[in-house]
């Protein structure tokens, strides 16, 4: 069963929303703590404040620009002993280590979920992590890069890291990936037999990969290439708009059937 089919967004991007809740079912893990930085105000394109908000579950959001950490505190006081807030950048070398940041709050050293999203450091930032293990990673891929291509953030080169090198990583630090949304979502290698993942997914990860984002990026890529920034930027989100609100129109018919 391909976990892809269970992408739903209240609050995520791609779909992630009803693909963790998915996961932690079959898990049967109905709530636990999470970590998500890059975090601006908790809510805004979140993957785990659906699990805060309605499932009630607890973790720590980590925000680095001093604005968006204010807007991330007016959220967490909303949540009384359920956030817990740092104001930090993430790094992947001494302090600013999630496992450094991490040590500051009471987040236990197997906790749930690890949402990473920084655009940049992302594989770095994951592979420092050493003290605490969580069951299910989830990680942005570039993916304007297909499979097969092994690239890591390095400025002023590339943005992010590929698939086949998270792939890799999550590899050797003993995970498997499950899914494929423009995020990759890792489990450890002991709990996926819950998951009831065809082997085929599990054996050959590309199957997994997600080609209408790639279609997507790659338009993104030319685009910039060959128009002016400020009019690929309107075209794009005219475009998510009229998708967007052909979803909401889907949504009411099926509530209202």
């Amino acid at each position: 069963m391909n976990l892809i089919k269970y992408a739903r967004n209240r609050y995520s991007q791609s779909g992630e929303d009803g693909i963790i809740e998915e996961i932690f079912t079959r898990l049967k893990i109905s709530s636990g703590w999470f970590v998500e930085f890059g975090a601006w105000d908790g809510k805004y394109l979140s993957n785990t404040y659906n699990l805060l908000a309605h499932h009630g579950w607890q973790g720590v959001y980590i925000e680095g620009n001093p604005e968006k950490y204010r807007a991330l505190l007016e959220t967490s006081a909303t949540f009384p002993g359920k956030v817990h807030p740092l104001c930090a950048m993430v790094g992947f070398e001494g302090d600013n280590t999630l496992d450094h940041l991490l040590a500051r709050t009471p987040i236990p050293k197997d906790f749930a979920l690890l949402s990473i999203d920084i655009d940049s450091y992302d594989w770095q930032v994951w592979k420092a992590l050493q003290t605490y293990k969580p069951k299910l990673v989830i990680i942005e891929s570039n993916c304007s890069i297909a499979p097969g291509t092994y690239s890591i953030h390095n400025p002023p080169v590339s943005e992010g890291a590929s698939f086949t090198a998270l792939v890799q990583l999550g590899k050797e630090k003993g995970y498997s990936l499950v899914c494929h949304t423009g995020n990759c979502f890792f489990v450890l290698n002991e709990l996926v037999s819950s998951l009831n993942i065809e082997p085929a997914l599990l054996a050959t990860p590309e199957k997994q990969f997600n080609h209408a984002k790639y279609r997507k990026e790659r338009l993104i890529v030319l685009a910039r290439k060959l128009l002016p920034s400020g009019l690929v930027g309107a075209i794009f989100k005219y475009r998510d708009r009229r998708r967007e609100a052909a979803k909401n129109i889907a949504r009411q018919k099926e509530f209202a059937g």
